[in-house]
């Protein structure tokens, strides 16, 4: 059983500025802006939401086909996913662009300034679902905006059940689009702050939303999440991380767990506490694809928090 994973892959600069913005930012002096900050400590991570969600099905024994348009500076990352075991059969490159880029520099008060650049992304919908045939389930994550319409377009005109997960695109689609992608998608999920938008943007509600998915998914970060079906309200609780080092991820990996359980045809209680088990799983560790464990360990800490009788097969 597969899982096409359409997104986007991207290189993470992350920079730790040794001091607070606001000492050097002067508010009434913002319009001639000229600053800059000196960030001794520096990381370049692995990232993008295909790449991340790719990965954390994989630690779950999943088969996982990430589907993006990257950039001529792919090497590391490519070599990554190889040692991964993570196909990259339809990750494509694009000649002359670089793959996005994400730079981001944090202050002491936890602050951060953020410069993206989209780079090959924008060329997501070269990509063509019908190339990744057979496929079980599929994925709609952030990407390029017409990568992401085309996608949805495909998985319907294929009649391949897919996930509709807008994340930080949502803001590039009006109600009239969401509420298209909604008829199109078989699942929904969103954060509760992107819900909120969402709401607003198509004048849904939870209930309405079922009418026309199986499924309605919102995060809630360290307070769970919550799973609207036709029928029932699931309230997934969180896991308990043993530390808290770095939220950036923690949905990916959420959506990670999510198509493990729906791939594998499980309920939706498991389904949701297998989900949050992997967003507290990562936040454990800085960057988005550095926390690892066996299935034996992942079991160990499902029945740590979870009183129901689930464990994935280490066979």
């Amino acid at each position: 059983m597969t899982a096409l994973i359409c997104g986007s892959l991207a290189f993470d600069t992350i920079m730790l500025f040794k001091d607070k913005f606001k000492h050097h930012i002067l508010p009434e002096q913002v319009h001639i802006l000229n600053v800059s900050f000196m960030v001794p400590e520096m990381r370049r991570e692995f990232g993008g939401c295909a790449g991340n969600i790719a990965y954390n099905l994989k630690l779950l024994g999943g088969n996982p086909l990430p589907m993006g348009t990257v950039g001529n500076d792919f090497t590391p990352y490519a070599n990554w996913l190889d040692r991964c075991g993570i196909a990259r059969t339809h990750i494509t490159e694009i000649a002359h662009t670089y793959t996005a880029q994400a730079f981001i520099t944090t202050d002491l008060d936890d602050n951060q300034i953020t410069a993206f650049h989209p780079g090959a992304m924008n060329f997501a919908h070269h990509n063509q679902v019908s190339q990744a045939q057979p496929i079980t389930l599929g994925i709609v994550s952030p990407d390029g905006r017409e990568g992401m319409i085309q996608h949805a377009q495909q998985f319907a005109d294929h009649h391949i059940p897919f996930i509709f997960d807008p994340g930080q695109g949502l803001p590039l689609f009006n109600g009239a689009e969401l509420t298209h992608f909604i008829q199109q998608a078989t699942w929904v999920i969103v954060n509760d702050y992107e819900w909120q938008l969402m709401a607003e943007k198509t004048k849904l509600s939870p209930a309405q939303i079922t009418e026309q998915v199986q499924a309605l998914i919102i995060t809630k970060g360290a307070e769970g999440a919550t799973i609207y079906t036709p029928h029932t309200i699931h309230l997934i609780p969180p896991a308990k991380p043993r530390v808290t080092r770095d939220p950036t991820g923690c949905g990916d990996a959420f959506r990670g767990g999510l198509l493990y359980g729906l791939l594998n045809q499980l309920n939706w209680e498991i389904t949701g506490r297998i989900a949050a088990l992997m967003g507290t799983l990562k936040i454990e560790h800085h960057g988005t694809q550095n926390h690892h464990f066996t299935l034996a360990e992942f079991n160990q800490r499902f029945q740590e928090n979870y009183s129901l009788p689930f464990e994935i097969s280490t066979d």
